[in-house]
């Protein structure tokens, strides 16, 4: 489904993953993940969702890609703005129980999204949270911080 998608072709994906479905093929991680950035893309963040729900239903455990995916659809296809108001706060509580963490992109935009609306106190505890994970923060007026410095050994 992934080659599929990549040339070009994530209606064909889609429609692979329907018949797979209907034949009983038990997808894994991989092909849902494919099959949840591609129905995203086409149909939007909430059928995104809506795979994601079905996912975990049939005992398919979603990874931090899963997770990162869906929240960066949330920015990808304009609903930018919409991020602390859908379910995003869950997802993230849910990536925190498989014991992964969200990438740098996933915490700016989520950060982003927090100041727009206002929600500054919570959006400088995921800055600060960020900083202390040695994550790049990007820099931020709203919130009186500085890009994080990486220092490796």
């Amino acid at each position: 489904m992934d080659i599929v998608c990549k040339s070009g072709k994530p209606l064909k994906a889609v429609m692979l993953y329907k018949v797979m479905k209907k034949k009983g093929i038990e997808l894994d991680v991989v092909a849902y993940n494919t099959v949840i950035r591609d129905i995203g893309i086409l149909d939007g963040v909430d059928t995104s969702i809506r795979i994601l729900k079905e996912m975990i239903e049939l005992g398919c455990q979603p990874n931090v890609v899963t997770y990162n995916m869906v929240l960066k659809l949330y920015c990808e296809v304009g609903k930018y703005r919409d991020m602390i108001s859908r379910p995003v706060l869950t997802i993230w509580k849910k990536i925190e129980e498989h014991g992964v963490s969200p990438d740098e992109f996933v915490y700016n935009a989520l950060i982003d999204a927090l100041v727009q609306k206002g929600m500054i106190d919570m959006a400088r505890m995921y800055d600060e949270e960020m900083f202390k994970k040695g994550l790049s923060a990007k820099p931020r007026a709203e919130l009186e911080s500085k890009p994080a410095t990486v220092t490796r050994s």
